[in-house]
């Protein structure tokens, strides 16, 4: 295949994917719908026209026809006044005039079988375009409503490329959320230890006097825990009775019981 037959194959495959998505089969069918009324309406013309002009042959028809009567009347006034000449001429004109009767007649005749041949035609034509009309508003409804069902669908299921741009909108949200997340968390451990300082503090604090700080709250512990452990030695020690206590529900013992 040479590149100019590729090219024109390419393009030719393009060309009929970009007609395939701007095609619209519901205007594909009111196109055709319109032209069959342009068809039917031109078919009513020639009807109109057909009759018309057979009326026009009538008319002429029924000229030569009053014309031919009274030229036989004629004929007859010449022959009473002995004018041979002029019936002579009047019938002469008469056969003249009933010859063209006779061509009118087989008009009108044609005429009228073509007016009705193009009238029942146009009956013919005007039900199949009823008929189009009915089939073509139920698959316009019906390519509608599937229409409707295959962009319900899509939606969703999150395939359609509205809901895609949606969907990736709200993953990157939530990542972007979960980054500033993270980032809060390490800022705040970095606080909490040290590494970082609150930029909004009066007091500057600096690493050492963290240390220094820590030491001396331990010291304070070790001082307190000495001064608890002088307290405990310097109490009295406990008496035997404080020491072992009476069961519950016993009665305590007399001084003689106590003796023995």
């Amino acid at each position: 295949m040479t590149v100019t037959r590729r090219i024109a194959a390419l393009f030719t495959v393009k060309a009929n994917k970009a007609l395939d998505r701007a095609e619209d089969p519901r205007e594909m069918l009111d196109y055709s719908y319109s032209k069959q009324l342009e068809l039917a309406q031109q078919v009513r013309r020639g009807v109109a026209d057909v009759a018309t002009s057979r009326k026009r042959v009538q008319l002429q028809l029924a000229g030569l026809q009053q014309t031919s009567g009274k030229l036989g009347q004629q004929a007859q006034q010449a022959l009473a006044i002995g004018r041979e000449d002029l019936a002579r001429e009047a019938l002469t004109r008469r056969t003249a005039a009933l010859a063209q009767c006779a061509d009118l007649e087989v008009q009108e005749t044609s005429l009228q079988a073509e007016e009705e041949k193009l009238t029942l035609a146009s009956h013919r034509l005007q039900a199949k375009i009823d008929a189009f009309r009915t089939s073509k508003e139920t698959i316009k409804a019906t390519y509608t409503a599937a229409e409707a069902e295959t962009h319900i669908n899509e939606a969703v299921s999150g395939i359609s490329e509205e809901m895609g741009d949606v969907g990736v909108a709200m993953q990157r949200a939530e990542d972007r959320t979960e980054q500033l997340q993270a980032r809060a968390g390490a800022l705040d451990e970095l606080m909490a230890s040290g590494a970082l300082r609150d930029a909004s503090s009066p007091v500057v604090h600096d690493e050492l006097q963290s240390q220094l700080n820590a030491v001396a709250g331990t010291g304070e512990v070790e001082a307190e825990l000495i001064r608890i452990r002088a307290e405990l030695a310097q109490a009295p020690a406990p008496t035997a009775l404080e020491a072992h206590p009476s069961p519950v529900g016993t009665a305590p013992a007399t001084s003689q019981e106590a003796t023995s």
